[in-house]
């Protein structure tokens, strides 16, 4: 331990040195970008163009070879342009604005690696994400941490629709759902009929990882909270049950994203001038629209499903012999494991007078479903706030109504937010260095690099790999999309004009899909991920055994997905 912390100290000293000396030596590399937006002239002659929704004037609109913004312009600057944005028309009349970015070289990527880095060595994401904050506010000479850098980022409208969802809402249904019993009260309802032996018993855990589709830490907790006590006693191996809940954890949430993932991810692939990308419901239709190419996510869940049947074909040795072990033994864990103790989260908190029903959660969760996808239907985009707080409010007034005290439904609301407290922290975070990446020119430092030598055909490809190692040295998918999404989504626009790509939604819905599964992946296969913990230790399990049994079925899902993707841009494009 105290090796670790003197690594975990030095390695930072050394970033930050590094982060001052790249903002001493080196001079930022000013780029010309240039971004199309829908314009048109008004009743009055004004000209006007379309931003995120709003209408807004042009303003200074000059000839393209007079702007100071053209690249042979910037190339000759020795300092700071004087004009950072202009709006330019060309020759042929193509009205666009020019803006002038910058980047630092290599220095760039200098957070982002801090921050993976620091998770291989202390194996804290929240020390990590803070060092890659740090790191890249001293590289642009930012030293007032708080003040210029934390408080700005989360006091904008995306950090705080993330907090009300996430914490309030999402933490708060959680807590009241524990606090009445309720999700315990449907799962035994489910096992009490249906589970006869170790297959239904499983495939009883896949409908609830299924229907628990928030994904993450929330889908996992409950899931195998109240499967395992069923399960043990079906005589389900702990390495078996800890895959299930894992594996239809994540995923599930990708293919059914009715939940507070489109909401997160929308805010960092914003690239300016794509249309299809403008706004925030552009974002979460777009994120929508890529859901067919999350193969990852599909044959992950697809693999479950056929583990639970007792199809082994996909799953490996180490799961085919966990079931063989608890068939011909009864032994749920191997001879050498150490199983977490579950500890506090298996406690019951219902009040002793409180009786629970399983509709009390099968309501607030039809709720939440039909609102979702109802609103997606007819305004285009899911509106998961009024979802969850219509189930929250539902939940809260059967639980009053059926006579639990407002006293007990608080503590029930606290304990939920509680439980996601460190979770939101991480998200915050996250949110930051995403933000700083993109301001230090991470991203345009990569199509600096790659732009004009990655075949199109390899980008995907490499963008998974890329983020299956950042999600499992940093143990979190959420925290990996705020690293890439800002580095993926303009290389990939980039190489779509420059290569002139036939479909370049299609193309960009790809490599979106690449890095959403890439992280999931590398997030469900680390032994750090708080997700893969609390997954062992909610069924059980010993924490390397369920990493190691699932590496197996996880990598031949990601294979099968790389290959699918390469064929994908091959033939759709």
């Amino acid at each position: 331990m105290l090796s670790r912390n003197l690594a975990t100290w030095g390695f930072l000293l050394l970033a930050l040195m590094a982060a001052l000396y790249a903002n001493q030596a080196q001079h930022p590399v000013w780029k010309e970008q240039s971004y199309l937006y829908e314009t048109f002239y008004t009743a009055e002659g004004r000209l006007m163009y379309r931003y995120q929704g709003e209408v807004l004037p042009v303003d200074g609109l000059v000839a393209y070879e007079d702007s100071p913004l053209r690249q042979v312009n910037l190339d000759r600057l020795q300092e700071e342009p004087a004009v950072k944005r202009q709006w330019v028309e060309k020759q042929d009349g193509q009205i666009m604005l020019l803006q002038a970015d910058f980047h630092y070289g290599i220095w760039s990527l200098l957070p982002a690696f801090v921050t993976i880095a620091l998770c291989l060595i202390c194996r804290e994401p929240i020390v990590a994400l803070l060092a890659g904050i740090v790191t890249g506010a001293f590289l642009i000479g930012q030293f007032d941490i708080v003040d210029k850098v934390l408080i700005p980022s989360l006091g904008t409208q995306s950090a705080a629709a993330i907090l009300v969802l996430y914490l309030w809402l999402l933490g708060g249904l959680t807590g009241i759902w524990a606090k009445t019993g309720a999700a315990q009260a449907f799962a035994q309802t489910m096992t009490r009929h249906f589970v006869r032996g170790p297959r239904s018993a499983k495939l009883v855990t896949w409908l609830l990882g299924a229907m628990f589709f928030q994904g993450g830490t929330i889908s996992t907790v409950l899931v195998g909270t109240t499967v395992r006590p069923i399960a043990d006693k079906a005589g389900v191996s702990h390495e078996e049950l800890s895959y299930v809940v894992d594996s239809t954890a994540s995923p599930i949430a990708v293919v059914l994203a009715f939940n507070a993932w489109p909401a997160y991810v929308q805010a960092f692939i914003f690239v300016p001038g794509v249309a299809f990308l403008a706004t925030e419901a552009d974002r979460i239709a777009f994120f929508f629209d890529s859901i067919p190419f999350s193969f990852y996510a599909i044959l992950a869940v697809l693999g479950t499903l056929l583990m639970s049947l007792n199809i082994f074909t996909f799953s490996g040795k180490r799961l085919r012999k966990a079931h063989e072990r608890a068939a011909k033994t009864g032994q749920l864990d191997a001879p050498s494991a150490r199983p977490m103790s579950s500890g506090e989260l298996h406690k019951v908190q219902v009040p002793a007078h409180y009786q629970a029903n399983m509709w009390e959660f099968l309501l607030p969760l039809l709720l939440l479903l039909g609102i979702a996808v109802g609103t997606f239907m007819w305004l285009g985009s899911p509106k998961v706030n009024w979802a969850f707080g219509t189930a929250l409010v539902v939940a809260s007034a059967i639980a009053l109504c059926k006579g639990m005290s407002l006293e007990n439904l608080l503590d029930g609301f606290g304990d939920g937010l509680k439980s996601v407290v460190v979770a939101s922290v991480v998200l915050m975070l996250a949110i930051t260095i995403g933000g700083i990446s993109k301001q230090i020119g991470g991203g345009l430092y990569l199509i600096d690099l790659l732009g004009e030598t990655i075949p199109f055909w390899a980008l995907p490809v490499i963008l998974q790999l890329i983020t299956m190692v950042i999600a499992f040295s940093t143990g979190t998918s959420w925290g990996t999309y705020a690293i890439a999404f800002p580095l993926a989504m303009p290389l990939a626009w980039m190489i779509t004009q420059d290569q002139q790509l036939a479909n370049p939604e299609l193309y960009m819905a790809i490599c979106f899909a690449t890095v959403l599964n890439g992280s999931v992946y590398g997030d469900q296969c680390s032994p750090i991920s708080d997700s893969t913990i609390l997954s062992s230790m909610t069924t059980g399990c010993d924490l390397m055994d369920h990493v190691k049994s699932q590496l197996f079925p996880a990598g031949l899902a990601a294979s099968a997905a790389a290959l699918l993707w390469t064929c994908a841009t091959f033939f759709a494009l």
